[in-house]
């Protein structure tokens, strides 16, 4: 089907797009991820399937006879070669501007688009249609003599080009004689000569993403597929604000008709940290380094209450849920959803995240901004709401809507944040604070070992005085709770392969939930129980089961949330940052070191 989720993401960290194998614009927001879809035709359901392209923009290709797509190696540039059944060739470079200019860096609210006929002269139509109001109606339209003007919800755009506007506004057929250039950005005049000044942007975002992959640090194997990961969760930044959004879609649903259509535009803390554990493990500073700020943004804003499970890109601390009524959803699988009433729940596990992504500072002498003891005075009220709250029943990670109970990775984040303090006091030589949430932590793990462990289970349990399992029992190795080769691991990890595992793919949980039973498995719970083999000494087994996961990519090397056990086909929204930080966890857990080829 049209719709599907083999999508490519460009993007600045200001606004992105997801760019089907035909070069389609699918979904875009403006003015950044978390605004009104100006591209939405992923979620056009039928039409979509129907080729209609309302919501999106296409270069159609006159007679095509194949396609080609990759990006240009180690960039966010997208190349799409087409070639028509006389022959011709028609290149298509997508990209949204990253670079720096006059000191800081430049990424505008754009998209540009560079057409090269290679042979021949290619005839091509476009259709340019933005969306405005969720799907309710096209944008309006006013043309200039090099420009066309959509009147979209969230911001008016201006097409500026070198190719034949009244042709591009009728959508005719028109030949590509010459390269083309397309810059969809602000409703501003195009200072300078625009063909000129598009594929300087080009040649400068190329320069910048080349040079920013230079400086991770990959393992030895896989680096394509780790590459392409980081470069896909450094598109899931707000650079303005630092916030990393779960995913760049809304309402792609775990799995077929199940309702669970989800809005992932957000900033939840629990996935951030994690996108920042798996960036930090391949040294992104600078990532670590806008995230961080919107820590302390967090903490400054609730000063020592309450702190959500998920903000909005701008800090906003209301995201309101709602149904939208003029998109049919994804392959026609509603219902389509703004907003997430997740920012009402407790999840007492973002007090642990919250620490453990700040910590780090206090550690790593390459932060431009060194940490103060003001700031570890500020993390301390985070410590204290985590003290406060381990015990305490929650909607937990998984987000159950209409129940509650004391959660055991609650509860092990609120141990792990107490632990993480006393590290970081006794590197700031503060013994009194050190020996406090040393007592604390030490306090949280008694609870913990008494009350989650089953002992009719013969393993911990996901709740305390729980009887059941799920995949975030794993992460007891991963929060140093447990040795690896503790036994109590030990048997929780055969407990959890017993009830999670479907073929070689893991449920977060197999009992009945507020939709149901789970009808696909969890890629990041397939990532942490490949992390588990490679603990425990099951280092095959567990490479076998990476690249299979590999294998399950899309063609852009990416992962959605969810897969089908039986087919493999992605499910649930797009590109999801906790499936590509697993990846990269992996990977640097798996590879052979460098010092086998040096």
């Amino acid at each position: 089907m049209a719709s599907e989720l083999d999508l490519a993401p460009i993007g600045n960290c200001s606004v992105s797009a997801l760019i089907d194998r035909n070069a389609r614009f699918v979904w875009a927001c403006v003015p950044r991820v978390d605004g009104d879809p100006a591209f939405c035709a992923l979620l056009n359901g039928e039409d979509a399937a129907r080729g209609s392209s309302d919501g999106s923009w296409a270069i159609d290709v006159e007679d095509v006879a194949s396609t080609a797509q990759s990006y240009e190696r180690n960039t966010a540039i997208l190349r799409t070669t087409v070639r028509d059944k006389a022959g011709g060739v028609l290149e298509i470079i997508d990209f949204c501007p990253r670079f720096q200019r006059h000191n800081r860096v430049y990424r505008p609210l754009a998209f540009a688009r560079i057409l090269k006929p290679i042979v021949g002269a290619p005839r091509i139509r476009m259709r340019l249609r933005p969306a405005a109001n969720w799907g309710a109606r096209l944008a309006e339209r006013t043309f200039g003599s090099n420009h066309i003007r959509f009147l979209t919800a969230g911001e008016t755009l201006r097409l500026s080009t070198t190719g034949p506007v009244s042709l591009i506004g009728e959508e005719a057929a028109f030949r590509v004689e010459r390269d083309l250039v397309f810059f969809l950005g602000p409703d501003e005049p195009f200072v300078g000569d625009l063909r000129e000044t598009v594929l300087s942007m080009y040649e400068n975002t190329r320069a910048y993403w080349q040079n920013w992959v230079r400086t991770l640090a990959t393992p030895l194997e896989w680096q394509e597929a780790v590459i392409r990961a980081a470069i896909a969760l450094k598109l899931c930044v707000n650079e303005e604000t630092g916030a990393i959004v779960a995913a760049l879609t809304t309402s792609v649903p775990e799995a077929a008709g199940t309702g669970r259509n989800w809005d992932y535009r957000f900033c939840w803390i629990r996935d951030a940290y994690y996108t920042m554990q798996a960036l930090n493990r391949l040294g992104a500073a600078d990532m670590l380094e806008g995230y961080l700020s919107f820590l302390r943004n967090i903490i400054d804003m609730t000063k020592g209450g309450r702190i959500q499970p998920v903000y909005g890109v701008g800090l906003q601390p209301v995201v309101d849920e709602r149904i939208v009524e003029t998109l049919s959803g994804y392959r026609g699988m509603g219902p389509v959803r703004a907003g997430n009433q997740a920012h009402q729940q407790e999840q007492n596990d973002v007090y642990g995240q919250i620490v453990l992504a700040s910590v780090q500072a206090f550690h790593d002498m390459r932060l431009l901004r060194e940490p103060s003891e003001d700031d570890f005075r500020a993390l301390e009220t985070v410590g204290d709401r985590a003290y406060a709250l381990y015990a305490k029943p929650d909607a937990g990670l998984w987000e159950f809507r209409e129940r509650a109970a004391a959660h055991t990775y609650s509860a092990l984040m609120c141990w792990a944040a107490c632990d993480r303090l006393s590290n970081a006091a006794e590197r700031l030589g503060l013994e009194e604070r050190r020996a406090f949430w040393r007592g604390r932590a030490d306090e949280i793990r008694a609870a913990i070992e008494d009350k989650a462990w089953n002992d009719q289970l013969k393993c911990f349990a996901s709740t305390l005085h729980g009887e059941g399992v799920d995949a975030s029992l794993l992460q007891l190795v991963d929060t140093r709770f447990l040795p690896q080769d503790e036994p109590r691991f030990l048997a929780t990890l055969a407990v959890v392969e017993k009830h999670l595992l479907r073929g070689s793919q893991m449920l977060r949980y197999a009992h009945e939930d507020d939709f149901g039973y789970p009808k696909t498995a969890f890629n990041f719970c397939t990532f942490w129980y490949i992390e588990a083999l490679a603990r425990v000494g099951r280092r095959e087994e567990a490479r076998r089961l990476f690249e299979e996961m590999l294998a399950r990519r899309t063609r852009a090397g990416l992962l959605s949330e969810d897969a089908d056990f039986e087919t493999g086909e992605p499910w649930g929204n797009y590109p999801q940052t906790y499936s590509l930080a697993g990846l990269i966890n992996c990977a640097v857990l798996l590879s052979n070191p460098w010092s086998t080829v040096r």
